[in-house]
């Protein structure tokens, strides 16, 4: 505006300097005017038009700003999930390694399956159908006697973990290893048999058959799967190998035959009472028609003294009617 109003300052010098008419002057001032008011006209609307694009820019970057703000708390939450998945690997590996440990020590190993044993028969059984370090009358301890009545009779199950030779057989390079491991795996289950056959079947104390527990599932199905005949010599000689899986079956049957011998010992506790109250009812029967006789016998002895006692009044009553003169009865006396 400024510069419109100086142009049109030296317009008029210059106009004047030459000697033109004034009309001229003045219809250049107007046209000069003019054009300094579109010049103004023009300089609002970029102004506008630059104020509504900073506005617009400044909405975007406030929208941007705040997708930025939620995916970095998403990137944020992410994080946090994935550390703590990290930590739960990190105590899953400690635990891990504290099992495998544990599985390296025979005594710890034997403790494990003894506590998985007792997990599922107290699952299973009520606790007077079982007791745990039962000694036998030769003098043995079993892990664990389950009270069933005979037959088949009390039956023992004993708890056996051979992990290292199943491990050797696993981890074999060659089949010569393999079958080193194989043998000293199938040694193992024999001489398990053998000491449980040997200690815990007693004639007339113990049924015929004992289980043998293996704590592991897999070691439980590579003996089953690639060792029937052990297997079945081991059921021939009365001990029946049993894992988790299988173990839980026998004890639901072993939960119906305690339940059946309940409700047997129930039934015959109840004829019991039975007979005894047959028993009361006929003595009671018995007495009742004693006192019944009692009452007949006092009843006829009421109607004997009722007729002594009718007689007596007839007498008296005779007596008072009788006519007894003074003299005669002074006389008398």
């Amino acid at each position: 505006m400024i510069a419109g109003a100086l142009a049109f300052g030296l317009l008029l010098l210059v106009l004047a300097l030459r000697g033109r008419r004034g009309d001229e002057v003045l219809r250049l001032g107007a046209m000069m005017e003019a054009l300094a008011a579109g010049q103004d006209r023009l300089a609002r609307l970029s102004e506008d038009r630059m104020r509504e694009q900073e506005r617009t820019l400044a909405a975007r970057l406030d929208h941007a700003a705040e997708r930025s703000q939620a995916t970095a708390t998403a990137i944020q939450q992410r994080l946090s999930v994935i550390d703590a998945a990290r930590q739960n690997i990190e105590a899953l590996g400690g635990q891990v390694t504290s099992l495998a440990a544990m599985l390296g020590n025979k005594q710890a190993r034997g403790a494990l399956g003894e506590v998985q044993l007792r997990d599922l028969v107290a699952d299973r059984l009520p606790a007077a159908g079982f007791v745990w370090q039962h000694t036998l009358s030769n003098g043995t301890r079993c892990d664990c006697l389950i009270r069933l009545p005979f037959p088949p009779g009390p039956i023992v199950v004993d708890s056996k973990f051979p992990l290292e030779a199943w491990a050797a057989m696993q981890d074999a390079p060659d089949a010569p290893a393999r079958l080193l491991a194989t043998r000293r795996f199938t040694q193992d289950i024999r001489k398990h048999v053998a000491d449980i056959s040997t200690k815990y079947l007693i004639p007339g104390e113990t049924a015929e058959g004992a289980l043998m527990f293996l704590p592991s599932e897999a070691v439980h199905a590579t003996l089953h799967a690639a060792h029937g005949d052990l297997v079945a010599e081991a059921a021939r000689r009365g001990v029946h190998i049993v894992g988790p899986s299988s173990l839980w079956a026998v004890l639901n049957t072993m939960r119906g035959l305690l339940r059946d011998a309940r409700l047997q010992d129930e039934a015959r506790r109840i004829r019991h009472e039975v007979e005894a109250l047959a028993e009361d009812c006929a003595r009671l029967e018995r007495r009742t028609g004693a006192l019944r006789g009692h009452f007949a016998n006092i009843q006829q002895d009421v109607r004997d003294i009722e007729i002594t006692a009718e007689k007596i009044i007839r007498r008296s009553a005779a007596i008072r009617a009788l006519d007894i003169p003074d003299e005669t009865a002074r006389a008398a006396e």
